[in-house]
């Protein structure tokens, strides 16, 4: 599955990119292409492109605040989860996914 992730915390440092790294790593092990969009203190990185958002099948927002440039995923089917989840337990973001 082709999928797009942003993960961003209140503060926007340690758990943005925690939980980025947990999506990806866990997206690797399930056999996922994802590419994940980092939104915190340093404000966004690794963004994504349109070409990245129009070919994913899903868009994850493992967020505790809300999405800078949300109008880009417009259309598309978003899963939100809260951003501790995604760092606690990626397999269950997952796994949510099928619904």
């Amino acid at each position: 599955m082709k999928i797009v992730a942003v993960t961003a915390c209140p503060t926007g440092i340690a758990h943005t990119y925690m939980a980025a790294e947990q999506l990806e790593k866990t997206a690797k092990a399930l056999g996922h292409d994802i590419k994940v969009e980092t939104q915190g203190a340093m404000g966004i990185e690794n963004e994504l492109s349109e070409s990245d958002i129009d070919s994913a099948e899903i868009v994850i927002f493992a967020v505790g605040i809300d999405v800078e440039q949300r109008e880009r995923f417009d259309g598309k089917k978003i899963v939100s989860v809260e951003v501790q989840q995604a760092i606690k337990d990626p397999k269950q973001v997952f796994e949510g996914l099928k619904n």
